[in-house]
């Protein structure tokens, strides 16, 4: 059982040697504690002004000890020695001082690539939260859920290395220096991105940038937004008698005349990531390649957001109506005959949008907008 306390301007008096206790220590300075952090390291080389550093008095120093926790409102034993946790804990029965434990953090540094699906908190895994929560550092994207980021992380830094199009404000190449040298001093280091790290994440590259500086690096897949955003209207990738294939692209870069002919020949259903700016190019391109101009066609922006929208349409007129509707990033593009679907499954799916009624099909000069209430 877990239980959220107010410990504003409260006394915590935390257990443990500086390198373990330094993400409690971090999470009751960030919660407004008065923090006295008991160590038997001795002075800390760095030091935080508004931790109170004490050495650890000797088991048998009752007086001592009740000085130290005798005021307190709560005590945290995170890796002191034995017989002072055992000590400790007899004096806060009699004394009725709140006591609680918790493992302490890694003795050496290590980069966690996080999926962070696509953008609500409550899509996020598991093994996300419990990463999250464990970080000294978290460097963020733009796209990742990073509403409740500051509770999730209670402990860490939070670094902004967001992209935008056309707005590289840290490069990639700096996200990758930074990430190897905070884990190269000691730090557990969590780099949250939208989506899957491996789906259009560069979270290949950063893999091999730990590697290569001998720091340890594991992935926390998530949901990746080429199936997720899709679904957030109720539009399936695949379904039966209409697609048993799905291609992701990058809409980043236009696809060349060969790729076109691939995807046109290959059928099934296309999703195009980041495919705003360049829409018209790849509506095009999949029309000279023959692709039928009154395939269904759908834009989400936004998903899972209050503000979500989804475009209905079909190739041939898709990029017109994207113009004229304004659509913009963050967005994904469906293409395919399931997009036709979705109104048959939007009720079963709970989803936020208001679909359009196909009635038959969509004629195709003309759009259906619909955004969430």
């Amino acid at each position: 059982m877990q239980f959220d306390l107010d410990v504003t301007g409260r006394k915590v008096v935390v257990l443990g040697t500086d390198h373990g206790a330094r993400r409690a220590v971090a999470r009751f300075v960030r919660g407004g504690a008065r923090v006295t952090l008991v160590s038997p390291d001795g002075p800390p080389a760095t030091r935080v002004d508004t931790v109170r550093h004490v050495g650890a008095p000797a088991a048998h120093d009752t007086s001592a000890l009740l000085r130290l926790i005798g005021p307190a409102w709560l005590v945290v034993s995170v890796d002191p020695p034995p017989a002072l946790r055992d000590r400790v804990a007899e004096l806060c029965g009699h004394l009725k001082v709140m006591t609680t434990s918790e493992a302490p953090a890694e003795t050496t540094g290590s980069v966690t690539l996080v999926g962070g699906g696509p953008g609500r908190t409550g899509l996020l895994t598991l093994e996300a939260v419990e990463s999250l929560a464990a970080a000294d550092v978290v460097f963020y994207d733009r796209l990742a859920p990073t509403d409740d980021l500051a509770g999730l992380a209670p402990a860490a830094e939070l670094v902004d290395v967001g992209k935008s199009p056309f707005h590289h404000k840290v490069e990639q190449r700096s996200i990758e220096e930074q990430i190897v040298d905070r884990a190269l001093a000691g730090q557990s280091v969590v780099r949250l991105k939208g989506g899957d790290p491996f789906v259009f994440g560069r979270g290949g590259e950063e893999m091999l940038a730990c590697l290569g500086a001998g720091v340890r690096v594991r992935v926390v897949p998530g949901v990746s937004s080429a199936v997720a955003v899709p679904a957030a209207c109720g539009i399936p990738v695949t379904h039966r008698g209409l697609s048993h294939a799905f291609t992701v692209i990058s809409g980043h870069q236009r696809p060349t005349e060969a790729e076109l002919d691939g995807l046109t020949r290959l059928g099934g259903t296309i999703v195009v990531l980041m495919g705003i700016v360049n829409l018209e190019q790849i509506a095009v391109g999949l029309l000279r390649a023959g692709m039928d101009p009154a395939t269904p066609a759908a834009v989400v922006e936004r998903a899972y957001s209050d503000s979500q929208r989804s475009t209905f349409s079909r190739l041939g007129t898709l990029a017109a109506d994207a113009r004229r509707l304004q659509v913009a990033s963050p967005a994904v593009v469906v293409i395919g005959a399931v997009v036709s679907v979705a109104p048959e499954l939007a009720d079963a799916a709970r989803v936020i949008d208001h679909l359009p009624e196909w009635a038959g099909a969509l004629a195709p000069d003309g759009a259906a907008d619909r955004s969430s209430p």
